[in-house]
């Protein structure tokens, strides 16, 4: 049972570590994005290769020029543990509001290594298989008439995201009839 638990314990801190990737890009938060990866971590991204700290250099500023938000949902994973290794996969759905109101999406899987140092599980090297992409229709936002829509906040790519507000508070009125 103990090595049960242990491996329970592992594979959540490496689900937690895939989640703030995916987290850190969305809300291009650097320092997020980089608390997944060991800092000799090496990747391979469409047409980059590189550490994964030159991989934010890259990335940001791209995501940030051209679009106004991203969405990186992971789907399944699958987690094989050796020691203080780990070969994991991770499907992925990207999607993306361009500054010109159209959405991209894409998919695929993240390949990992994750190692484990001292006792943090992070990326190692990572290489993202591209398998399919297109274009959806764009429609405006749902309730965007809606006077105080944002009045938690409305989505930002930085700290200003409600996500980041602790304790987390309601700000919009109240209008139950």
């Amino acid at each position: 049972m103990d090595a049960k638990l242990a491996a329970l314990l592992d594979k959540q801190d490496i689900s937690e570590a895939l989640a703030r990737f995916s987290r850190g890009m969305d809300r291009l938060d650097r320092a997020l994005y980089l608390s997944a990866f060991h800092e000799d971590a090496e990747m391979a991204a469409g047409p980059f290769v590189g550490l994964a700290s030159e991989c934010a250099d890259w990335a940001f500023p791209m995501h940030e020029q051209g679009q106004i938000l991203t969405h990186h949902a992971l789907l399944n994973t699958t987690i094989d543990l050796d020691g203080d290794t780990a070969h994991v996969e991770t499907y992925y759905l990207f999607v993306a509001r361009n500054k010109d109101e159209s959405l991209v999406q894409a998919g695929g899987r993240y390949i990992d290594r994750f190692e484990r140092r001292g006792d943090a599980w992070k990326i190692a090297l990572r290489t993202n298989a591209i398998e399919w992409a297109g274009l959806l229709p764009s429609i405006p936002i749902p309730f965007a008439e809606v006077p105080d829509l944002y009045g938690n906040g409305a989505p930002a790519r930085d700290g200003s995201d409600p996500s980041y507000r602790r304790p987390l508070t309601n700000l919009r009125a109240r209008n139950i009839p």
